[in-house]
């Protein structure tokens, strides 16, 4: 029978023994001199022996306990040499497991992956609120009101959106921690319904016909710095997002071919877009040439040469112009050049949504809507060009849908 004693007396013996106590647990003294803590169990139809650890650094009590651990696993259906190969596999990941460790892990996990810059570091501002109170406990010990305390933090700035937000990534967080087997459930999931809900605001913009070629002729009158000028002639005609156009590089554009290729990484949707270019843009791209032309950016920051200008500088531009916030912004040219060219009835909507580099989100649509209807948005982006010309020139622009009247 196993006692301390009994333990004692073994280890002291100078050849191989086995001390067992019938259930299954045993010390044996080896050849070498080593003496370890051994059990054997049955899992299923297979006989296996477990290591429970090495005497006296492991006790009698302390190999008794690790039995009984042994034997609650396989009550519950765990092969014990399994979960030891995963334990052996994620042991070192778990002894990292605070929950601004593994936020920087995943972090680190999406630049490898090709994240944007801009969005790995819209990430980390976002749990930059969470760490001050969670970042330092255990990733698979927070509660769910711990979480909710950081969020409420949020919510009384009146950073609604915020809040929601950093609960969505705070769930990648314990979501890749589950993965790495430290944590067991993503507590983010209980706190739905709990935030406010934000009113939902669309950006401003202008999307009358009338209205748009006054903005195009307080575009033309702008006497700002000249390369800001620049980007605000251009936003009408190409209609890219703000932050695709003030990231314009020379090296993106196809003056052979008159095309403008904008990188995967940079687009919201991860894919590569094009924009055809008109004539009116061309001839802008020409001036401008002579400006930034011997630079990386086409719209370089003042001062800064390798920096494109500030995501903020054409909504300022806007409102030096008059234009408020709830008049235009620079996000507004688009759902401007939307608006206008669906109103027009000429173009596929289609080819309306593929030029604005929108996905289509209907999955069995878009497995048939594979096309880009290239050749059409070719001829679309020079008439509209065409026609925000009329537009600035006061001259009469008809309204109504132009298509084709169905055959009676």
């Amino acid at each position: 029978m196993l006692t301390d004693l009994a333990v004692r007396k073994a280890v002291a013996r100078d050849k191989p023994y086995k001390l067992s106590d019938g259930g299954g647990l045993y010390l044996l003294v080896t050849k070498a001199g080593q003496r370890c803590w051994r059990v054997d169990y049955r899992f299923g139809e297979k006989r296996a022996t477990a290591a429970l650890g090495v005497y006296p650094t492991v006790t009698l009590a302390e190999a008794r306990a690790k039995r009984l651990e042994l034997k609650k696993q396989i009550a519950e259906g765990i092969n014990p040499a399994a979960k030891r190969k995963i334990d052996k596999i994620t042991g070192p990941l778990a002894n990292v497991n605070s929950f601004k460790a593994v936020a920087e892990e995943w972090l680190d996990k999406a630049r490898r992956e090709g994240r944007a810059d801009v969005t790995v570091g819209k990430l980390t501002w976002l749990l930059e609120f969470a760490y001050p109170i969670i970042g330092d406990r255990k990733v698979g010990e927070i509660k769910a009101p711990e979480l909710l305390a950081v969020l409420r933090s949020v919510e009384k700035r009146g950073h609604y959106e915020t809040a929601r937000r950093l609960r969505s990534t705070c769930g990648q967080v314990f979501r890749y921690a589950i993965a790495t087997g430290r944590a067991d459930r993503d507590v983010s999931a209980d706190l739905r319904g709990a935030l406010i809900v934000p009113k939902v605001t669309h950006r401003a913009a202008i999307t009358t016909a009338k209205e748009a070629g006054n903005l195009l002729r307080a575009i033309d009158a702008y006497s700002g710095y000249p390369v800001t000028h620049a980007a605000l002639r251009l936003a009408p005609y190409v209609f890219v997002r703000p932050g695709e156009l003030r990231q314009a590089e020379w090296s993106e554009f196809d003056f052979t071919r008159n095309i403008w290729t904008i990188a995967a990484d940079k687009t919201k949707m991860r894919v590569a877009h094009r924009v055809p270019l008109s004539r009116q843009v061309l001839a802008i791209l020409e001036e401008l040439r002579e400006t930034t032309g011997n630079r990386r950016y086409l719209f370089p920051a003042q001062g800064k040469r390798d920096r494109p200008m500030c995501e903020n500088t054409i909504n300022l531009a806007l409102r030096r112009m008059g234009f408020d916030g709830t008049t235009m912004t620079a996000h507004g040219f688009r759902a401007m050049a939307s608006t206008l060219l669906n109103e027009q009835g000429h173009w596929n909507p289609d080819a309306i949504e593929r030029q604005l580099g929108h996905a289509e989100t209907d999955d069995v649509r878009r497995a048939y809507a594979r096309g880009e209807h290239w050749e059409e948005r070719i001829r679309m982006m020079q008439s509209w060009a065409d026609y925000l010309d009329q537009l600035r020139s006061g001259a009469k622009v008809l309204q109504g849908s132009f298509r084709k009247p169905s055959a009676s």
